[in-house]
């Protein structure tokens, strides 16, 4: 599955820890990379998602309907039935298995789909095709229907994913096909013709395509709020079309228009499986007038009839499983909420620190529903945020949210860190805001506090954005930023000097800027004499 290259992180070495800020640079610190360098080659980070057990996935997997059929098919055929040397089913049975599958009186097209589950079950090995001694031609339920039909969710996952492999590899193909340039070729009988390699690339192009499409719709989800999780197909082209940071030009919402229309029918397909829910672009969508509004208007936000109208798409819990499952397959790392729960706590707080910044609540509380003393867990958390290596700040920072679910339960284990030399601020601190009885932290413990904070806000942000500015325009600088920056160069603190180098960069008061930077010269000079 085609996964999508972007600028992020690296991961540090399992060694990092221990590592000062003078053995970064700075852009290192904050995460950035070389305009020159391959972004192929950067890491790709794909979020967490959380999956129903697998006996509910199974479960969903039986209530689709072109899956219920097929089982129902590999029933019927029990002891065995007649079909032809290509594993067809005679005309007679054909009506008979469409009429078993609920067609009250089939027609030609519900005889149809009668097939188009036989040969899926066929394709699937939960109906086998041989030939007996006096050679017959007979099909036979595969070995696997019991189990299947039992609910195994081993047997019944296994028997889901590999229909939707297929159908995603058909639904590419269909997309890719033109009949008119395949029978051209067939009647010329030129097997290598530039007609059957357009095809091929046709085909290749559109799997990708869609491979790309099911990409964004993952991160999509894992992002979005319970129920919000259904996306405008115009939405998902245009993720997939616009660069980052850019607006559609013209040229472009031609290509989001054009993209709808490509993924449209795959994700036909894909729904007939479970994989969305899918509601189909309006037919007569562009056959309306150009000034009605026959394609994206990016001057006005769609309605929610106008999103139903242009197509939408949402991906499925059996979806999230599916794409996962090809995601790591093609190498990629696509954890799950809770893969954190079996480390000790400071282990899942070097592994949050590492790259699980976006789920890290999600992840703490699954971590702390694993845990019966709330106690302990917070000792843990406590002792994971020690240290003064580059990662602590963050450590430190997502301590104190597991702290914060944790509660009042916590306080005891919180009030045992109130004089540790790295923990005693965040303690005290904490504390204070639950309204418990604890004094405030001396003037270096709470200056060192207040470098350790914006430290993790600035590890976090990579530097960049809003919240980091945010957090700098909150300092207590008052009235007198010499003699603040003046005591706060002199901190202890592994990144005093980077923090102060953001101030100076990032504070929209000038003075407080140009004070931030002097200090940060200073904090640098006194690390580097040791």
């Amino acid at each position: 599955m085609a996964g999508r290259s972007r600028n992020t992180p690296e991961q540090q070495p399992s060694d990092a820890e221990g590592l000062l800020p003078a053995d970064y640079d700075l852009a290192d610190l904050y995460g950035s990379h070389s305009g020159d360098e391959d972004p192929d080659d950067t890491a790709v980070l794909i979020p967490p998602i959380a999956l129903p057990t697998d006996r509910e996935l199974a479960d969903a997997a039986l209530a689709v309907p072109l899956i219920a059929r097929v089982v129902a098919l590999a029933r019927w055929v029990d002891p065995h039935r007649d079909v032809d040397e290509h594993g067809d089913l005679g005309p007679e049975d054909r009506v008979r298995a469409a009429r078993m599958l609920g067609y009250e009186d089939p027609d030609e097209e519900d005889v149809i789909e009668a097939m188009r589950a036989w040969a899926l079950a066929c394709d699937l090995g939960v109906v086998e095709t041989g030939t007996t001694e006096g050679g017959t031609h007979i099909a036979v339920p595969g070995p696997d229907l019991p189990a299947v039909e039992a609910g195994e969710p081993a047997a019944v996952l296994g028997l889901w994913f590999e229909a939707a492999e297929l159908v995603r590899e058909l639904a590419a193909e269909a997309e890719s096909v033109d009949p008119e340039v395949v029978e051209g070729d067939v009647n010329a009988g030129a097997e290598d013709s530039d007609g059957l390699a357009e095809v091929e690339d046709a085909r290749d192009q559109a799997a990708e395509i869609l491979d790309e499409a099911l990409h964004v719709l993952y991160e999509t989800t894992a992002f979005a709020e319970p129920g919000q999780e259904t996306a405008p197909l115009g939405v998902l082209a245009a993720l997939l079309v616009v660069p980052d940071g850019e607006e559609p030009d013209e040229e472009m919402l031609g290509e989001i228009t054009d993209l709808m229309v490509v993924l449209d029918p795959m994700f036909g397909d894909l729904a007939e499986l479970g994989l969305v829910e899918h509601t189909p672009i309006d037919p007569e969508l562009f056959e309306e007038d150009d000034e009605e509004g026959a394609a994206v208007d990016p001057d006005r936000p769609l309605t929610d009839e106008d999103a139903a109208r242009f197509g939408t798409v949402r991906l499925t819990p059996l979806g999230q499983y599916a794409v996962r499952e090809w995601l790591i397959a093609d190498g990629f790392d696509a954890p799950l909420v809770g893969d954190l729960a079996d480390h000790d706590g400071p282990a899942l707080l070097r592994a949050l620190a590492a790259d699980g910044v976006l789920f890290a609540e999600p992840e703490l509380k699954a971590w702390l529903a694993a845990r019966e003393d709330a106690a302990g867990a917070a000792r843990e958390l406590l002792a994971g945020g020690r240290g003064r290596d580059v990662q602590s700040p963050v450590r430190r920072y997502f301590s104190a949210l597991g702290l914060d679910q944790i509660g009042d339960a916590a306080v005891p284990a919180v009030r045992e860190a109130v004089d540790d030399p790295e923990l005693g601020g965040l303690a005290r601190e904490w504390l204070r805001a639950r309204g418990e009885d604890v004094a405030a932290a001396e003037r270096p413990v709470a200056l060192w506090r207040v470098v350790d904070s914006v430290a993790a806000v600035l590890l976090l942000t990579a530097g960049e954005g809003g919240r980091l500015q945010a957090v700098i325009a909150d300092l207590p600088v008052t009235d007198n930023p010499a003699s603040y920056f003046g005591e706060m160069w002199r901190v202890p603190h592994p990144l005093t000097a980077e923090v102060l180098e953001a101030v100076g960069g990032l504070h929209l008061d000038r003075k407080v800027a140009k004070e931030a930077r002097r200090a940060a010269i200073k904090a640098r000079s006194l690390r580097a004499g040791g």
